[in-house]
């Protein structure tokens, strides 16, 4: 189970970190054990936010241009934010050099997976199988970090 937890979150040690719970409590995972567990995890976690992405996105527009009316009704100036910073140069720069497939394959990885989640359907959410890529890379990273655990 906690597995399952672990792979709903930070995808990229969960595998370790589910082999390091079971074996502080005396007990040996079996491969497939931990596969089911982490590979779930993610599956469900990237499910629901690569659906709901579109209803965060919207949900975090909708907060800022509120924050900004409230503000200029009490009067006060907000500073202004740069919409296009040196970040997010950096964000279209790596989506236009490694594509659907490098973006599927490391976001959920290197950033969280329901964060990962969110940017792949916000750039790639308009291809039918960005969402499929995605799980099977989860599913790919899985099975290797499960072999590389009971190769070591």
């Amino acid at each position: 189970m906690a597995g399952f937890g672990f792979g709903t979150f930070k995808f990229l040690f969960a595998h370790w970190l589910t082999f390091g719970a079971a074996a502080s409590i005396g007990y040996e995972p079996h491969y497939y054990e931990i596969f089911i567990s982490v590979t779930a995890g993610a599956w469900v976690s990237g499910a629901i936010f690569y659906f709901a992405s579109e209803l965060i996105m919207k949900a975090a527009t909708k907060k800022r241009h509120e924050k900004h009316l409230t503000a200029k009704a009490a009067g006060i100036a907000l500073p202004h934010k740069k919409r296009f910073t040196h970040m997010n140069k950096a964000v279209v720069k790596l989506k236009r050099s490694i594509g659907i497939y490098g973006l599927t394959l490391i976001a959920p990885l290197f950033l969280s997976v329901p964060f990962g989640s969110v940017v792949c359907a916000k750039f790639f959410g308009h291809e039918k199988k960005t969402f499929p890529l995605m799980m099977f890379f989860m599913a790919s990273y899985s099975a290797l970090m499960c072999f590389l655990i009971y190769l070591v």
